[in-house]
């Protein structure tokens, strides 16, 4: 179990807006690389060896898919809505590939704001330094919910 400092919830539906963005930025690190492989267990050789790598269309080797999906639920955790939210759905492309050591630039936008539902519609586009495409998505989140008797405070871990 992993314990944080205590959290304050993220914005509850009626405090997002239509058209509010985000952006974020994230290098490829091998650091990152290593600990989505060792966690996984995934010896996929595109994604380590070199070797192989560079015989393949895509000559170098590559980020997992899911590593960029892995920013995307993190930057909802984090941000918009923020702590307390949940990723009801996901339609996400991948339209290039991303390699090591790139940066990523990831733009998110509200596009819908459903207070009946508690749902948010969110757009999301990535793209590397030269401005090519690497993700088109979409996703539906749950912003955090008002706790009764908590006040939407600090909540404790225990």
């Amino acid at each position: 179990m992993m314990l944080l400092k205590n959290r304050k919830l993220g914005r509850k539906i009626e405090e997002i807006k239509e058209g509010e963005t985000l952006t974020l930025t994230e290098k490829m690190e091998d650091k990152d690389l290593l600990l989505y492989l060792g966690l996984t267990n995934d010896a996929n050789p595109l994604y380590v060896q070199h070797d192989y790598a560079s015989q393949t269309t895509y000559k170098k080797p590559l980020v997992p898919s899911i590593m960029l999906i892995g920013m995307v639920t993190s930057a909802v955790s984090k941000y918009l809505p923020g702590p307390g939210s949940y990723i009801l759905s996901h339609h996400i492309e991948f339209p290039n590939p991303v390699h090591h050591y790139e940066t990523i630039k990831f733009r998110f936008e509200v596009k819908e704001v459903k207070i009946k539902e508690n749902e948010v519609v969110i757009e999301i586009v990535g793209e590397n330094e030269d401005g090519s495409r690497v993700l088109n998505g979409r996703i539906k989140v749950c912003p955090p919910s008002q706790i009764k008797g908590m006040g939407g405070t600090v909540l404790e871990n225990f």
